[in-house]
């Protein structure tokens, strides 16, 4: 029996594909579970309207996930900290100052997708690696300064 899955399934596909399984695995599992429903020519043709959607709202974050990316690598981020004696930071800079620096720049972040290869923990000029979307990567050059404010 063919179907069309409703949503991600593990160990069948994705949403929107349409796949053979066996009758009864359709008819006591997929179908009441709400995972699939059956692949009628109504439904084929709903799946194909869909998946173009889908397709055109995929491409339109990708352009704008490398938009951002562009932005992100001509914005220059300078982190003030409290040091100590020999240059010596109190604590570390972590994701999320960084992202806050981006937010007052405009440009919104998730801390989680600010990857630090280790905590930062001393002055310098430090590469960030942040990701926007699936494929798309920025890099953030990150100055840790000195706080003159004491």
């Amino acid at each position: 029996m063919e179907v069309v899955l409703k949503k991600d399934h593990e160990n069948l596909g994705n949403a929107l594909d349409v796949i053979s399984v066996k009758d009864g695995f359709a008819r006591n599992y997929l179908l009441p579970q709400g995972i699939a429903v059956p692949a009628s020519e109504g439904n084929k043709k709903v799946v194909a309207e869909a998946k173009k959607l889908s397709e055109n709202r995929e491409e339109k974050k990708l352009k704008e996930a490398r938009q951002l990316a562009k932005k992100i690598e001509n914005v220059p981020c300078t982190i003030p900290v409290n040091v100590g004696e020999e240059d010596k930071l109190f604590g570390s800079v972590t994701s999320q100052e960084i992202a806050d620096f981006l937010a007052k720049e405009n440009i919104s972040v998730e801390k989680k997708n600010i990857e630090l290869e280790e905590p930062i923990k001393q002055l310098g000029v430090y590469s960030v690696k942040i990701t926007l979307y699936k494929d798309v990567q920025a890099k953030l050059k990150v100055w840790v300064v000195k706080d003159e404010k004491k």
